[in-house]
């Protein structure tokens, strides 16, 4: 575990080398003839022989690289990588990927969507910038790589974030500085973190946008699902769902969940039934004698233990 700041105050720049200008390669398989000079040709261990602290720039052959330890994206679609790859084959690789030298092979700090795109284009060898750095700089690198890349859902950046975060010890604000957001755009993405497991899914999967999941946040598990389930069913802009929840949120009128003690029978009877069903259940009684019997359920699972209680089949 590295320490709070541990090689962060020299900035992404300091760790990838001054060089980080896109380096455009139309044809991986004819390198010029410095980078030939600039790597030795016998290929394997030798590669990675004697690197220097300076980035090299280097063509390697794809099998030779590896995926990074703290790759945050989740799921990469084969439509984007189909696109990239013909944008490949028509315009080469633009800007290198970033590697570091792992026993016999180089293990992916940034670029795995180029790395596997270049393949999928036929390409033999991408150029990679080889860099020497300690497990917590690659850390740190790989993550801040993907983080500040725009088409990460917000989970995924969320998940980055605090990946970052608890490897390096470090406050929102650092967190913050290092990513180049706000403290609050950090904060709220690492929120979405505490979503329901379901909402967290059709946030992942672009059923739900980030407003729809903040404005959620602010209820408990079982309407944060019911909202959820709400919002998508009905197509709700995120104005239309932080509408509704500040209707689900709004305190019932006193008159309806007022118990008197005249009515003893009333809290006997949600006692009764809170042993059948457990503590989600409640009864809402107005003095006029209407009411409302309340049945709340976490997950489906719960939901048809309760239906199979009220009407077994």
């Amino acid at each position: 575990m590295s320490t709070k700041k541990r090689g962060l105050g020299r900035g992404l720049d300091a760790l990838l080398g001054a060089g980080r200008q896109p380096v455009s390669v139309s044809s991986i398989d004819e390198p010029t003839i410095e980078s030939w000079l600039s790597e030795p040709q016998s290929g394997g261990s030798e590669e990675q022989a004697e690197l220097s602290a300076v980035p090299t720039l280097r063509f390697l052959d794809v099998t030779l690289i590896i995926p990074g330890m703290a790759q945050p994206r989740q799921v990469i679609e084969p439509e984007s990588l189909e696109q990239l790859a013909a944008s490949i084959r028509q315009q080469g690789v633009m800007q290198p990927v970033v590697v570091r030298p792992q026993g016999d092979k180089f293990e992916l700090i940034a670029g795995e969507r180029r790395w596997r795109a270049s393949q999928l284009a036929g390409l033999d060898k991408v150029p990679a910038l080889v860099r020497q750095v300690s497990d917590a700089d690659a850390l740190v690198l790989a993550l801040v790589e993907n983080i500040q890349r725009e088409d990460l859902n917000p989970l995924e950046q969320a998940r980055a974030l605090q990946r970052l975060q608890e490897s390096s010890q470090l406050t929102q604000q650092e967190v913050a500085d290092i990513v180049g957001k706000s403290r609050s755009a950090v904060a709220n993405l690492l929120r979405l973190l505490s979503l329901e497991d379901s909402v967290k899914l059709r946030l992942e999967h672009g059923d739900l946008e980030m407003g729809h999941a903040r404005a959620l946040l602010a209820l408990t598990s079982a309407d944060q699902m019911m909202a959820a389930e709400e919002v998508v069913a009905r197509g709700l802009s995120v104005r239309q769902t932080e509408a509704l929840v500040r209707k689900l949120l709004a305190p019932v009128p006193e008159q309806t969940v007022k118990m008197t003690a005249a009515e003893p029978w009333i809290e006997s009877h949600q006692s009764r039934l809170q042993r059948l069903f457990g503590d989600s259940v409640s009864i809402r009684h107005s003095a006029r004698g209407s009411g409302k019997l309340i049945i709340e359920y976490k997950d489906v699972e719960q939901l048809e233990k309760i239906l199979n209680q009220v009407a077994p089949e």
